[in-house]
């Protein structure tokens, strides 16, 4: 069976130790920030996650939701645990005060993220839509719009979606064809059709507030004539109470490969009354904000399952008795070894460890720069950390998510045949993991976006962001004799990739079917480098607790874990290099008849 338990030590590790989250405690609003206060929050999310979504994940996936004229419910057990979860106020945790919230940083709430989705992907899932949700309209809403709709997502009550995907067009959104016409009091009337809409409807909530992609009349064609709507599933009444049932229907529910306890919908909209987020024609860039919300959760959804993946094999290489040590039996007096003995299986737990850990780093920073660029009280270090968000957002969602497909799929290996049968549950985990890389833009998409688009942002200021302080720490401790078996893997890697970096865009304005073609490769080569940045910072930061402190065993896994990171896994990047400067004659030449 799976097994799950909250790693709340190297999540402390993670924000006290390697990010400093304490420095938020000199943004005002984030003054109760400290170390015993997250800790003993979040110890109590581990309790909800282990003892009340755990319990529920298998059982969710083999029942699945139900559909009947247009009522979806959700699987035994969940508005129960919903209640639970909204009533303790984990909707709200990175919430603005002024609509309900607790005001804590969003770098808490990757946390709660992450052991939610580790505990039940499919539950989360209703959560993370609506706070991306919360988001949005925080953002692009107006103050009318935010009094009437905020509270409610905030409290948990209700809940959000975001609906793009049209039967005919999915990653293209320039293809959509649902209409919203103008009316005499503001508001707009929207019909059409949306597909692949998680949680569209549910019996969680009392409403669902449907942020939704449409084209006004006379729009031009293409993504620049699309707008941005919030359609609530019940209207709301001036006084915050819920009115009549909005124009809007679920037609019916996707059968899919895993998260079944997912309602995920095709949707109609009929004369549905809406409202304008944003401004008119402007909906991608007001959109971008929730996307970008989404992405960073579907990274720390990989990270989860792919975090039960490995507590969980690793468990069962320590029970599992098969075959003996090849240097000789290491349990004598029992019938064989356990299978964590050998080297084979110990390199999938490591792979899977290390992985792990170095994308909880990088999660993490992410969720830290995120709340840098909203509330530091420097305009020049609100850049900063925006910049690096938006070069790190599709690294995370795409090299995480397809670690943990990865993983997933490592930590079934190390079940063997039993990981292949349903009653262990190594499978779900797998066939949940496989959506990670599809919803919220493919991971092609997302590395086309750093290599199209991130990479010369601001003539690449982004890339600077980036660059300068890796290249900073690795000439700060290039002559640390106890520091280079990690620094020179790393300053191999750093400069591989200036080098690929420099070529791609060198190429942009040459052969940008070339750039599309290296793209993947090209995002995973850049994601290494910055998991084995993180893991230098925290080799660092464990040799120098080894000599004070009472949990030796700890740091010192740390930096075993970094070794094998840099040794067996950041070299693997000499392949990526050699694939990118090929080119893209090999994947181009074939004729499609020829396929």
């Amino acid at each position: 069976m799976t097994t799950y338990s909250a790693p709340l030590r190297d999540i402390d590790f993670v924000l006290h130790e390697l990010l400093d989250i304490g420095q938020l405690n000199r943004i005002a609003k984030f003054g109760a920030t400290t170390r015993d206060v997250v800790n003993a929050m979040l110890k109590e999310v581990a309790k909800l996650c282990e003892r009340v979504l755990f319990p529920l994940n298998r059982s969710g996936d083999e029942e699945g939701c139900h559909f009947e004229n247009g009522v979806v419910r959700t699987p035994l057990g969940f508005k129960d645990a919903y209640r639970n979860f909204a009533e303790g106020g984990w909707t709200s945790l990175a919430c603005d005060p002024a609509h309900g919230g607790q005001g804590l940083p969003e770098v808490i709430n990757c946390a709660l993220t992450e052991m939610a989705c580790s505990s039940n992907l499919a539950f989360e899932t209703y959560v993370a839509l609506s706070h991306a949700a919360y988001i949005l309209i925080n953002v692009h809403g107006s103050d009318e719009i935010k009094r009437m709709f905020l509270p409610g997502l905030v409290d948990g009550s209700w809940s959000g979606t975001m609906c793009l995907t049209e039967p005919h067009c999915g990653s293209d959104l320039g293809l959509i064809r649902t209409k919203a016409q103008p009316q005499p009091d503001g508001s707009y009337r929207l019909s059409g059709a949306k597909i692949f809409i998680s949680a569209g409807e549910h019996d969680l909530t009392e409403n669902i507030i449907h942020l939704v992609l449409a084209r006004l009349p006379e729009s031009p064609p293409g993504m620049k004539g699309l707008s941005l709507f919030l359609v609530p599933k019940f209207l709301v009444n001036s006084d915050g109470s819920l009115g009549a049932r909005n124009g809007l229907s679920c037609r019916s529910l996707e059968r899919k490969m895993g998260i079944n306890a997912s309602a995920t919908c095709a949707m109609s909209f009929e004369d549905a009354t809406g409202y304008l987020i944003g401004e008119r024609r402007e909906g991608l860039r007001s959109l971008r904000t929730m996307m970008d919300a989404a992405r960073l959760a579907v990274g720390l959804q990989g990270l989860g399952l792919a975090e039960t993946a490995y507590q969980s094999a690793r468990a069962y290489a320590r029970e599992r008795l098969q075959g003996r040590a090849i240097n000789g039996a290491q349990c004598p007096d029992r019938p064989a070894d356990p299978i964590i003995v050998h080297p084979d299986v110990r390199r999938m737990l490591l792979t899977m460890k290390a992985y792990n850990e170095g994308a909880r780093a990088l999660a993490y920073r992410v969720g830290l720069h995120v709340d840098l660029s909203r509330h530091h009280p420097d305009p020049a270090a609100r850049e900063i950390a925006e910049d690096l968000v938006q070069l790190l957002i599709p690294v995370v969602k795409a090299l995480v998510t397809d670690h943990s497909f990865e993983a997933t799929n490592l930590g079934l290996q190390v079940f063997g045949g039993h990981g292949y049968i349903r009653e262990h549950g190594m499978e779900q985990l797998v066939r949940d993991a496989r959506i990670g890389q599809l919803y919220e833009g493919t991971n092609g998409i997302q590395a086309l976006d750093l290599v199209g688009h991130k990479i010369a942002m601001k003539s690449g200021r982004l890339l600077r962001r980036f660059f300068g302080p890796i290249d900073r720490f690795i000439n700060e401790h290039r002559d640390n004799a106890q520091m280079q078996e990690f620094i020179l893997p790393l300053a191999t890697a750093f400069h591989q990739l200036q080098q690929v970096t420099t070529w791609i865009r060198d190429q942009r304005t040459k052969n940008r079917q070339m750039l599309a073609a290296v793209a993947n490769d090209y995002l995973h080569l850049f994601g290494r480098v910055a998991m084995g940045s993180e893991w230098a910072k925290i080799v660092k930061i464990a040799y120098a607790a080894l000599s004070n402190t009472d949990e030796k065993q700890f740091y010192e896994a740390k930096i075993a874990t970094a070794r094998f990171f840099m040794q067996y896994l950041l070299p693997q990047n000499s392949s990526l290099v050699a694939a990118i400067m090929s080119g893209s004659r090999s994947i181009m030449e074939l004729d499609a008849e020829a396929f």
